[in-house]
């Protein structure tokens, strides 16, 4: 049986569940459903976000269509590297459209340093939608911008996971580059 897929063209396709992950322990880290912020920290000793970007952008086609952004349209793009003691293992990026950072995503605007997951799951009227799973290469220009920013050789591919959030019924759309320095927290 295949995965099922969200579908628009061979580059872009996300699957909703993990057929090809080859560890058992990327499987479990890519499908928890939970804060992956709270699950570094519960593996480290020192936690940190830094932000390598924070403004208006145009999303990717793919971005735009699971948020539903008018093509040409602009939205809050943010970038940031989860480390673990210094160390970048994940490189997230959110996209939310404009309008709804005076409304339902206002605290967006705002987060500075602080993670992005600490507001979600502690919002309760926050709902998380399905996890899509795909394994990103170079021409991925989030692969791209991932490995450019941590710094980390890549040996191939990085596994991602996205999902769209809602609060107030209003998108917010995460991504969540997993770098091949993540490995060493399954200890």
């Amino acid at each position: 049986m295949m995965p099922r897929t969200l579908r628009h063209s061979r580059h872009e396709r996300w699957l909703a569940n993990t057929p090809c992950v080859p560890r058992s322990e990327m499987r479990t880290w890519l499908t928890g459903r939970g804060s992956l912020t709270a699950r570094i920290r519960a593996r480290c000793d020192a936690f940190e976000v830094r932000v390598l970007q924070q403004r208006l952008g145009l999303p990717l086609p793919d971005e735009r269509r699971l948020i539903g952004l008018r093509w040409h349209a602009s939205a809050l793009v943010r970038e940031v590297l989860l480390c673990a003691d210094g160390v970048p293992v994940v490189f997230a990026h959110s996209v939310v459209l404009p309008q709804h950072l005076r409304g339902a995503w206002h605290l967006v605007a705002g987060l500075g340093t602080r993670p992005l997951g600490a507001v979600l799951f502690a919002d309760r009227s926050v709902q998380r939608g399905q996890l899509h799973l795909k394994a990103l290469d170079a021409r991925d220009p989030r692969w791209q911008r991932a490995i450019a920013a941590s710094g980390v050789a890549p040996n191939g591919a990085l596994w991602a996971r996205r999902s769209v959030f809602k609060r107030a019924g209003r998108p917010l759309l995460v991504t969540e580059v997993f770098l091949p320095t993540l490995p060493r927290l399954f200890k």
